[in-house]
């Protein structure tokens, strides 16, 4: 950016210069004034060049992300169900119904048909890297149920203490992207399984945030973001997700409705967030950014009327009134440029 040249005022300079007020000072013109014990500014500050970061502080919630609950499970009694907060890993029982066990495979492909000789398509591989992952052997893993395949299969099969048939129905398989950690329950040992049995999230901790859509240009995938913890600790983060569906709150009687959208923070060092399995905390995200631009103390503004600003130049004894431009706001400082406005320059503080 050309230092010199005009700089945009920029809306979060509005609402803090707004808040917090700016010294009204008469410009009498361009002629230098004698600094005096009368005039004389009470402190001084120099034009640095600096980087501006402005933030937006929002609420959100840590926990393990949104539940997902599992398909309809095979016609029967369900006989066993983890403990709620339990991890379930790959090959592991998510449930049991008639004291057989229903376990977890990895993967993207939702369990729709069954998968058994001759059958093709990407769920076939999906089951072969599963196998492969559990030790069995003897197919080449690709696209194709083969014969190999269907040995593999009755092999897990025997070891779960299932019907050896060498097929895998929808029924007899949970799908997940990755591990999972039992949120709730929805079913109990002796009712039938029919429906969803529980409900189920990933392993890793996450922060969601409700953003009003007013503030959705705050974030995309990969902006970062900054944790705060109940007892204050800061987290770094990222923004992992932003919700393409927008959710109005109920609104008090008399109040406006709030529209917003569901933004997920990852966090990278999950031991960083202690033991908390769920609190509110608060999110820090960056709502603009300048870098190498001149800056001044935002008490070193003066008003000139009419939405116009400028600073007191204190050279060679005296007192010179230049006006300025301003931009961007954040943390105590904002962005100033104009004719005469240069890194180091000395300007009056007037409160």
């Amino acid at each position: 950016m050309n230092r010199r040249g005009r700089v945009l005022w920029s809306a979060g300079a509005l609402v803090a210069l707004g808040a917090g007020g700016v010294a009204a000072v008469g410009f009498g013109g361009g002629t230098p004034a004698p600094a005096t014990a009368a005039n004389l500014p009470p402190a001084t500050a120099k034009v640095t060049s600096t980087t501006l970061t402005s933030t937006e502080r929002v609420t959100g919630t840590l926990d393990h992300g949104p539940a997902t609950p599992t398909p309809p499970g095979a016609a029967g009694t369900v006989t066993w169900l983890p403990a709620r907060g339990a991890v379930v890993g790959r090959g592991q029982p998510v449930y049991r119904v008639d004291d057989r066990p229903v376990p977890l495979l990895l993967g993207a492909i939702p369990a729709y048909r069954t998968l058994s000789s001759g059958v093709s398509g990407a769920d076939v591989r999906q089951l072969e890297e599963n196998l492969g992952a559990l030790g069995y052997t003897g197919f080449t893993v690709d696209t194709s149920f083969t014969a190999g395949t269907a040995t593999a299969v009755r092999a897990w099969q025997e070891a779960l203490g299932v019907p050896a048939t060498g097929a895998v129905q929808a029924a007899d398989v949970v799908v997940a992207p990755g591990d999972i950690r039992v949120a709730e329950l929805a079913a109990r040992p002796g009712g039938k399984a029919g429906g969803p049995v529980l409900t189920y999230t990933g392993t890793t901790k996450v922060v969601t945030v409700p953003l009003d859509v007013g503030k959705q240009h705050l974030v995309a995938p990969g902006v970062p973001a900054t944790v705060a913890l109940p007892d204050g600790k800061p987290v770094p983060g990222k923004v992992e997700s932003v919700g393409a569906v927008a959710t109005a709150e109920p609104a008090q009687p008399g109040a406006t409705p709030k529209t917003t959208v569901d933004v997920v923070i990852s966090v990278g060092d999950q031991a960083a967030l202690g033991n908390l399995d769920s609190a509110p905390v608060d999110v820090v995200l960056v709502a603009g950014r300048k870098d190498d631009v001149l800056a001044v103390p935002v008490g070193a503004l003066v008003s000139l009327g009419e939405g116009r600003y400028g600073v007191q130049v204190v050279e060679s004894g005296a007192i010179r009134q230049v006006p300025v431009e301003t931009g961007l706001f954040a943390d105590g400082k904002i962005e100033v440029g104009g004719e005469g406005i240069a890194e180091g320059v000395e300007v009056g503080v007037p409160r």
